[in-house]
């Protein structure tokens, strides 16, 4: 289990990334509303913004959903749930923590979730 000093640095870690994620969300927004404010000549003008458009909306989404799991992990640390899987309940190792911060798995049962994400497609 994570100790005080732990959850600590790893929520700090959380909200910095959380910072800039948010950063990141609204620049791409920016950047969506600049390449559709351009003006296009001909259809591959047309074609690349849209292309633009779009590759920077898949990153906004991207992060977005993980922007949405550090927000949760935040809220666990809040609640003292932090650092217990949501699958099985055991504590998650720390190694794990540090490597990523929101996880809500431990490894075992992230490889089941991944399984079964897999089988629904």
């Amino acid at each position: 289990m994570p100790n005080k000093q732990q959850i600590d640095e790893l929520k700090n870690i959380l909200i910095q990334r959380q910072e800039i994620i948010l950063n990141n969300v609204n620049g791409s927004r920016a950047s969506i509303d600049q390449l559709k404010e351009q003006e296009t000549k001909d259809d591959l003008d047309y074609a690349e913004v849209i292309s633009d458009s779009f590759t920077e909306g898949m990153i906004a989404n991207h992060q977005l959903a993980e922007l949405n799991q550090i927000i949760e992990a935040i809220k666990k640390i809040e609640d003292g749930s932090y650092g217990t899987c949501s699958m099985c309940s055991v504590t998650i190792p720390i190694g794990r923590l540090k490597a990523k911060p929101f996880a809500k798995f431990c490894t075992e049962c992230r490889e089941v979730f991944e399984r079964e994400e897999a089988n629904k497609k």
